[in-house]
């Protein structure tokens, strides 16, 4: 097989800790080709200083300002191609892949150019019995649903490879683009997808490629902010792929007031509204420049 040149990158924000034991897993994996690049999203804390000290020959670079996921990946995804990659593998920094996660991904981007993108099986970092995501999700574009899928009877319904690993094939990169920064954070991968997709790309899982994946680092699973971001991107992604917005993101409301209701996060309600007021002021959809 051949063993074409991937570049690794890894997107901290604060969580150096994580970035650290994500870049422990890296040094063992099982495929002779491959180059890492952490991208240090502008902490606010000792985050490059840390991850420096512990490894001083990792490629790292300090952004002046916070892009978001799509910003910072996308000045990583502009190196790598200058340097010649073939293959763009974006990791979370709260991912401890397996030793053997990249081979597979590579393996079956190679059997077919008609593949864009390739995901693997993310799993519960607490309960790695667990599978979170089997490679994506699917967007439901007439009814605002956006949900990720958990099994291989799934994959018909595959619209997305979700950004905590994502391999991306070179020439879908030049032909689509780069990841649209108008999404600072979340919905970003089903963008991507759909774009992808409608580009003539095939999305596709490796089964042998297993990641542990925690979620919410930078956030926190209850944090105002992350629900309001949520929404926003969400809203902002029907806006731009749904053949009716407006529906889309009336059913994407009811649904998320329903389900904050039954929790009884009642401030969560309110950082909904917000979010969709924002969805619906964000700016003009775009790719990236290269």
């Amino acid at each position: 097989m051949r063993m074409p040149l991937v570049y690794v990158l890894v997107l901290n924000y604060r969580a150096w800790q994580d970035t650290v034991t994500c870049l422990q897993a890296l040094e063992r994996l099982k495929y002779p080709n491959y180059q890492v690049v952490v991208l240090d999203n502008a902490s606010d804390n000792d985050s490059a200083t840390q991850i420096r000290q512990r490894y001083p020959t990792v490629e790292l670079l300090e952004l002046p300002h916070n892009l978001g996921f799509a910003g910072g990946n996308n000045v990583g995804i502009r190196r790598a191609l200058a340097a010649g990659a073939e293959y763009v593998w974006l990791l979370n920094p709260d991912t401890v892949p397996d030793c053997g996660a990249l081979a597979p991904l590579v393996e079956l981007a190679e059997s077919d150019p008609r593949i864009g993108a390739v995901g693997s099986i993310l799993l519960e970092m607490d309960h790695p019995e667990r599978i979170q995501a089997w490679g994506g999700g699917q967007v439901l574009l007439n009814w605002g649903m956006i949900r990720l899928l958990t099994s291989s009877h799934q994959a018909k319904a595959l619209s997305y490879i979700s950004g905590a690993s994502l391999l991306i094939r070179r020439a879908a990169l030049e032909r689509v683009g780069l990841l649209d920064e108008g999404f600072f954070m979340y919905a970003e991968d089903a963008d991507y997808g759909l774009r992808l997709t409608k580009a003539g790309f095939k999305l596709a899982v490796a089964e042998g490629s297993r990641v542990l994946h925690r979620g919410g680092t930078s956030w926190g699973k209850e944090h105002l902010s992350a629900d309001e971001n949520f929404a926003a991107s969400n809203i902002r992604l029907f806006r731009k792929h749904s053949p009716q917005p407006l529906l889309a993101s009336a059913f994407y409301c009811i649904f998320w007031l329903l389900e904050y209701s039954l929790r009884r996060r009642w401030a969560s309600i309110g950082a909904l509204w917000r979010g969709v007021r924002k969805g619906w002021q964000l700016g003009a959809f775009q790719q990236g420049r290269f």
